[in-house]
């Protein structure tokens, strides 16, 4: 199958080294230097500045679009409706009514569109999804994360701290990982509290945001996402009326990918512990276009579609009203 990469930045590049098997037949980006870098990489591969060259490309099944968010939605519904399917990175949007009509167009057109939820993939979150799916916590109680690095000299210039390409600052950037993987193990939430704040960060975008989530059923998601982590963290844990699971690092700058599963023995007590840990290279990418592929094959829904980034968008925008920011107007 050939693909097409719009965005080459850093996470296009990740997707170009991940592709599964599929064939990378022209890259995208309005710096054409870095399209045509990347193309290098594959053979027969064409570099253009402009993403709507590669619409009428009818040998083109595939787009993955990693784009800065301000683009995400315009050119995933371009895609649908030349009928490609299409990996959009998350966020998809940088507000939830930009993909209002997407979903049908995409049903319309014979197309499926997967959003980039990349978070799923990784294998200590593989593993605890299992773990979750057969049973082993019991009825879920809570999840507590917390997510966030330290920025880098600069920062504040950059597009993400810039609201008209952004659509917000450390919430909407990597605190939507977060929220997808709470809702993926919890559910639907139907109260949304929170705070985000700009704390250290010249920008106007909020560099911290504390998330209380609950379901129907009063479960509970405490969330925390930051960019002034100082060292980069990651720490999801999963709290069942049977035990506990603690995912931790992901590998690279946020350490040693580890699963923890703590379970409750019947005289409780200290619980009986098991470790699993994950120094080999990280696959998630590889995973999830495979996953993308197998879902263009089988004529499937992706499990990971509009609908998910829609919810986590929502979520994002309730607790950026609150707080007052209207930078995403």
């Amino acid at each position: 199958m050939k693909v097409a990469i719009i965005g080459c930045g850093r996470v296009g590049q990740k997707r170009a080294e991940a592709l599964a098997g599929a064939e990378l037949a022209a890259c995208v980006d309005p710096r054409l230097g870095r399209a045509e870098q990347l193309a290098r990489s594959a053979r027969d591969c064409v570099a253009f500045g402009d993403w709507r060259y590669v619409m009428d490309d009818r040998t083109i099944a595939a787009v993955i679009v990693a784009t800065p968010h301000d683009s995400l939605a315009a050119i995933s519904a371009a895609a649908v409706s030349y009928g490609k399917h299409v990996l959009v990175e998350k966020p998809a949007a940088k507000r939830a009514d930009e993909l209002r009509g997407l979903t049908e167009e995409a049903q319309r057109c014979k197309t499926l569109l997967r959003v980039g939820f990349n978070h799923r993939y990784h294998r200590a979150v593989r593993k605890a999804k299992e773990l979750v799916d057969t049973g082993a916590l019991g009825p879920l109680l809570f999840v507590r994360a917390r997510y966030g690095h330290g920025g880098r000299l600069g920062y504040e210039r950059e597009w993400r701290a810039q609201p008209e390409i952004s659509g917000g600052g450390e919430l909407i950037d990597q605190g939507v990982h977060i929220i997808d993987l709470a809702r993926w193990f919890l559910g639907e939430f139907v109260q949304v509290d929170g705070s985000a704040h700009t704390y250290f960060w010249d920008m106007p975008v909020d560099d911290n945001a504390f998330l209380l989530l609950k379901t129907a059923s009063r479960q509970v998601a405490f969330l925390h996402a930051s960019c002034t982590e100082w060292k980069n963290t990651f720490s999801f844990e999963i709290c069942g009326r049977s035990g506990k699971l603690h995912i931790e690092g992901l590998g690279g700058s946020y350490g040693l990918e580890r699963l923890t599963w703590y379970r409750m023995l019947p005289e409780m007590g200290p619980p009986e512990t098991t470790i699993w840990e994950f120094p080999m290279a990280d696959d998630s990418w590889a995973v999830e276009m495979q996953e993308f592929l197998d879902d263009i094959r089988l004529k499937r829904q992706p499990s990971a579609g509009l609908r998910d980034a829609v919810a986590a968008l929502q979520v994002v925008e309730k607790i950026y009203r609150d707080c007052g920011y209207d930078h995403r107007a």
